[in-house]
């Protein structure tokens, strides 16, 4: 297991400020795509490009000024409180544009999240207090009335003060411009790169003043200061040639996928092995901006991601020749330096390159998306030095996806041969460092790793047939048998809240009743059938008006489609509070419902409180990995038929 010091809990400035960049970054690139749209028709159309149009140019102002602050707006809210944060951060945001009279990505960024957040908290103050009947008409006027008065706060004060703020910032960079300085700026991001600190200054600064310049000029050097990928094929190139061991072997791949994929971290360990080499990617840098002031050259939009192909792509129209110069002089000049190191510097092993692996993961707070492209399948998924003793899946609130999961794989494990090896679930927030695998959906692994990071991580799409599990079965036979195993540390108690595999009968009350099942639903979309199967708890007296609107907000945050036609709503960790018992409730629809892009004919609502529900969860788990027995239930003409086939569930 992980020392006592991997557990600990980051609280470093380092930490705070990736995560802040982290939070930019999340605002900004999932609306690049809108950023290029808006470069093309830029390039294309303005008086300057290469189609000259003046009635499609007409596009260029409003998209900049409206479009593209309305998505990050949006982008921002929904982060912080899902489809309804997005709403009134987009409302709030139109007021720092109107306020203003430059694009306002930095009012957007601040809008969004700030209004979303403010909307979080007051739904949390009449939560569960409003009466059936009334929630559309609370629901709608309260984000109505925050997203007008954000809007107003956001056009009278935060709109003049980000103004202030965008003009400061700009006269800094042409500061740097004229005097010459900024190749000085190289000294500060190309370490912030390796530190994974780029993120805050790039897309906090750097992209919302490039866009300002590029609508002025056609184009910005801004977008090229830290997306420039000469300075790490540099020394890529230099590890190809005087490189010893793995780090030589890897260098031809990692170069590729750094010059062509634009994945820029794929560099940072052949670094973090030799830190003086950073001077290298410094000297790149400066050299490469250095160029771009020469010759004057731009792009017209973000490069992203920092890929050779998407810096020419977002090239200006007389660029092309400054750019290709920047990048190339860049990457010789830390390919000359970074040899020089190299070939005074003694033999780099395969275990150095390992350690600086595992070195530049702990300094992004995750596991490395590309690590296995330096150490191969096993830098992958982390093969263990130890046997696999304990395996815990892990959602949001540890009673529905996560136990539906836990049954099926510990089906296929026992099957296996391995009865022994514990398959757990968890909240998220009750994980330790005290597991081997820890499986989750693919949009909450990241939340899990950082409490969790000496576990092999999983990530998973479908909880009941994602073809991972074989993967984690084999990784289970190859950990068991290998010949460390013997030398192996006693297996550790799960964390708290973690949930055995076969729970006691409910104290009095049956699970699943047949009132609570329904074959025939009358819903047609997904949310009307979480409303649904919520009611079905509801009318039962499971659990209280509070916990069917956490049904949709756990909805909103991963979804609960679990493969064969299957969908299991249920509420947030923190929603705990609304279940009076557990219950479970079972909606049919033959002719099926969209879930997500995914076809749903069975929706099974879940409430259970401690581990009373599991049982029947196992008995589903069950049967929906079994295609005979799901075209039994698909074909099942009575209630009973259904209850039948899920067992003796409430014994």
């Amino acid at each position: 297991m992980a020392t006592a010091s991997v557990a600990k809990q980051r609280t470093s400035v380092r930490v705070g400020v990736q995560k802040f960049g982290t939070f930019l970054s999340g605002m900004i690139m999932p609306n690049i795509g809108a950023f290029i749209a808006w470069g093309i028709i830029t390039a294309l159309f303005i008086p300057a490009g290469f189609l000259p149009n003046a009635d499609l140019a007409k596009l260029v102002g409003p998209m900049i000024t409206y479009l593209l602050p309305l998505l990050i707006g949006y982008t921002g809210g929904r982060a912080v409180h899902g489809i309804r944060g997005g709403v009134v951060g987009a409302v709030a945001t139109m007021g720092v544009i109107v306020g203003t009279d430059i694009p306002m990505f930095i009012g957007a960024m601040l809008m969004g999240p700030l209004t979303a957040w403010i909307m979080k908290k007051l739904d949390k103050v009449w939560e569960g207090r409003v009466k059936p009947g009334f929630e559309m008409l609370i629901d709608n006027f309260s984000a109505g009335i925050v997203g007008a008065a954000l809007a107003i706060f956001g056009m009278l004060v935060i709109g003049p003060v980000v103004k202030a703020f965008s003009d400061g910032a700009s006269a800094v960079v042409e500061f740097l411009v004229h005097n010459g300085l900024l190749p000085l700026t190289s000294i500060f991001i190309e370490p912030a790169k390796v530190l994974f600190l780029n993120n805050a200054v790039n897309h906090g600064i750097l992209t919302p003043l490039g866009t300002e310049q590029a609508l002025q000029n056609g184009k910005s050097i801004l977008f090229l200061l830290e997306a420039n990928p000469g300075p790490g094929v540099g020394v890529l190139l230099a590890y190809m040639i005087f490189g010893k061991g793995l780090a030589r072997a890897s260098a031809p791949g990692a170069a590729l996928i750094q010059f062509v994929g634009g994945i820029h971290e794929i560099y940072f360990p052949y670094i973090l092995m030799k830190p003086i080499l950073i001077l290298a990617t410094i000297a790149g840098g400066m050299t490469g901006i250095f160029t771009l002031v020469v010759t004057g050259a731009g792009l017209r939009s973000p490069a992203a991601p920092g890929s050779i192909i998407a810096v020419f792509a977002a090239t200006a129209k007389d660029s092309y020749f400054g750019v290709a110069l920047s990048v190339l002089l860049a990457a010789t000049v830390s390919f000359l330096i970074a040899s020089v190191i190299l070939r005074t510097s003694k033999t780099t092993d395969v275990d150095a390159l390992g350690q600086a692996t595992s070195r530049m993961e702990e300094l992004k707070g995750k596991k490395s998306s590309v690590s296995s492209a330096l150490l191969g399948a096993g830098g992958g998924t982390a093969v263990l030095t130890r046997p696999i003793q304990n395996i815990v899946f892990a959602c949001d609130a540890g009673m529905g996806s996560s136990a539906m999961g836990a049954s099926v794989l510990r089906n296929k494990i026992k099957a296996a041969g391995f009865p022994d090896v514990k398959v757990t679930n968890s909240a998220i927030a009750n994980l330790s460092d005290t597991y081997d695998v820890v499986v989750t959906h693919q949009d909450l692994t990241e939340r899990a790793r950082p409490v969790t990071s000496s576990a092999v991580h999983v990530s998973v799409d479908n909880f009941m047939n994602s073809p991972r599990y074989e993967e984690i079965v084999e990784l289970v036979k190859s950990s068991n048998a290998a010949p460390g195993a013997e030398g192996s540390t006693a297996v550790a108690e799960p964390a708290a809240g973690a949930h055995a595999a076969q729970p006691a009968a409910v104290g009095g009350k049956d699970v699943l009743l047949p009132e609570s099942v329904i074959l025939n639903g009358s819903a047609t979309d997904r949310d009307s059938a979480i409303d649904e199967a919520g009611k079905l708890l509801l009318d039962r007296g499971s659990v209280d008006m509070g916990y069917i609107h956490a049904m949709h907000e756990r909805e909103e945050s991963v979804s609960t489609y679990m493969g064969s036609f299957l969908a299991i709503p249920h509420g947030t960790n923190a929603a705990k509070n609304h279940i009076l018992h557990s219950g479970v409730s079972i909606v049919r629809y033959p002719e099926g419902i969209d879930w997500g892009g995914k076809q749903v004919k069975f929706v099974v609502g879940v409430a259970g409180i401690n581990n009373e529900h599991l049982h029947i969860l196992s008995s589903i788990a069950k049967i929906f990995t079994d295609k005979a027995q799901v075209a039994q239930l698909e074909q099942a003409t009575s209630v009973q038929e259904v209850l039948d086939l899920f067992g003796k569930v409430n014994a």
